[in-house]
């Protein structure tokens, strides 16, 4: 059988890991003639992919003898001693993303890629960009660190590509050459990945490096730093009134002072705030974004409101679940992080907020002081309790803070039932929780099926009596 991708890369290739990533790596490596070996610490991962016909080798820690390449999965570390040690030999490693440009340039009419990456908002954005694509008539997916993998969507012939990043993902990336790009936002994630701050954002950087349109955020330091370090048409955007050049909000429209003909003279409407299916300014942000990287491809402006239109929110991101005793709920489990968490936050006057989790070098004092005012109590999760605890006794002292009492065997249930408690009408009980999941839950996904199954456990039962946690602080309230 031959292809595009035949002879693409041919002799002995190692992929590292068995899930999703690799197998789609796997599968194309085979097809362009390869002899491929698939590595992975998890036997019962590797079995599944038996139907494949590579050769499947539990638990290698260094490459077999005559590899010529290692592809790897985006959640194995640098350091890891299989991917050290190939490096060592001076084998070449690349990932996913990698190979899928490679095999996007073999074609006789390549994709355009428009990438988002950055701390936060990748996937809604994303799932906005898709959207007002598809509303445009363009034959566009949203893949990469979301939905498919990039080279199934190559695969599968998508004209435009919608391309989430995660910085695991940029850090073996070095020929991605995008049509427009987007660095949303930086703050403090992955660091124990990454091993500091500047590792970290040099990865994210990656994504501009030779796009042609650079998009920036007004309003983040980072994005803007790293937009400066590349080439290519500038772009911003930001919540405020766009300059020549932006996209921005005039009043409650959407506002493109970018891709005109005259920036410094003209504008063009795009929606207005009524036709976005989100809350919270980060998200109105988010939709900005989306829409410049839809607008660097030439989408009309009728098919960015139509595309903002239709777009619905991920589950587990700032999801309404409804109302128990005049109390709101909000089920933002995807906010894994203190950045993430803050744009949730400040969305709501008054809120009790579900906190707490594995914070992986991530420090809480920015987000605690900034929301202080807001908090009408907390509720503290996870092996990082600690951590959020003396945060808000300096920050926020006169706030009640409750834990699940120990022992309970369902805190999520205990968590909801405090915050209930804690809670008056007109409030809004906010799962946000800054920190990962990991700790008491398989995922975030996880953890946000137990709050919502807690919330309506509560619904049922109506009323919250608080005993099943125990204080931490101040009792005073708001």
């Amino acid at each position: 059988m031959t292809g595009p991708f035949t002879g693409l890369v041919t002799g002995r290739v190692l992929v590292a890991g068995a899930g999703v990533t690799g197998r789609s790596v796997a599968v194309a490596l085979l097809e362009m003639g390869a002899e491929v070996t698939v590595t992975d610490g998890n036997a019962e991962r590797l079995a599944e992919l038996a139907d494949t016909g590579a050769t499947l080798v539990p638990g290698l820690t260094e490459p077999p003898t005559g590899t010529s390449l290692v592809v790897t999965s985006p959640g194995w570390r640098p350091s890891s001693p299989l991917l050290a040690s190939a490096v060592a030999a001076g084998i070449d490693v690349i990932g996913e993303v990698e190979l899928a440009w490679l095999m996007s340039q073999r074609l006789p009419q390549p994709p355009a890629w428009l990438v988002v990456t950055g701390t936060n908002g990748k996937t809604t954005t994303v799932g906005m960009l898709a959207e007002i694509l598809r509303a445009d008539g363009r034959n566009a997916i949203a893949c990469g660190n979301v939905g498919l993998t990039v080279i199934d969507a190559i695969r599968a012939g998508h004209d435009v590509l919608a391309v989430e990043l995660s910085s695991f993902q940029l850090h073996w990336q070095r020929s991605l050459r995008a049509h427009t790009a987007v660095v949303l936002n930086l703050a403090e994630d992955h660091i124990d990945w990454h091993g500091s701050m500047e590792e970290y954002a040099k990865a994210k950087g990656r994504a501009y490096a030779g796009a042609g349109v650079v998009v920036r955020n007004t309003a983040d330091e980072w994005s803007g730093r790293l937009a400066a370090e590349h080439g290519g048409v500038r772009v911003g955007f930001g919540l405020g009134v766009p300059r020549p050049g932006e996209l921005g909000l005039v009043e409650d429209l959407l506002v493109d002072r970018a891709f005109v003909a005259d920036p410094g003279e003209q504008a063009v409407e795009l929606a207005d705030l009524a036709d976005l299916n989100v809350v919270g300014a980060h998200n109105v942000a988010n939709a900005l974004a989306a829409a410049a990287l839809a607008r660097s491809f030439g989408v009309s402006p009728d098919a960015v409101r139509a595309g903002l239109r239709a777009f619905q929110p991920g589950a587990h991101r700032a999801v309404p679940l409804g109302e128990v005793n005049g109390v709101s709920y909000v089920n933002d489990s995807k906010a894994t992080n203190p950045h993430a968490a803050s744009g949730s936050l400040l969305s709501f006057e008054s809120v009790v907020w579900i906190a707490g989790g594995l914070l992986k070098g991530a420090t809480v004092d920015p987000l605690v002081e900034a929301v202080a005012g807001r908090l009408r109590g907390v509720v503290l999760l996870g092996a990082d309790a600690d951590a959020f605890a003396a945060s808000l006794a300096r920050h926020a002292p006169d706030v009640p803070v409750r834990r699940p009492a120990p022992g309970d065997h369902e805190p999520m249930i205990a968590a909801v039932s405090a915050a209930g408690a804690m809670a008056r009408p007109g409030d809004v009980v906010l799962l946000a929780p800054a920190a990962a999941s990991m700790d008491m839950f398989r995922d975030y996904a996880h953890r946000g099926d137990a709050f919502a199954e807690a919330v309506a456990r509560a619904r049922v039962n109506s009323t919250f009596d608080g005993s099943a946690a125990t204080s931490d602080g101040a009792t005073g309230g708001r």
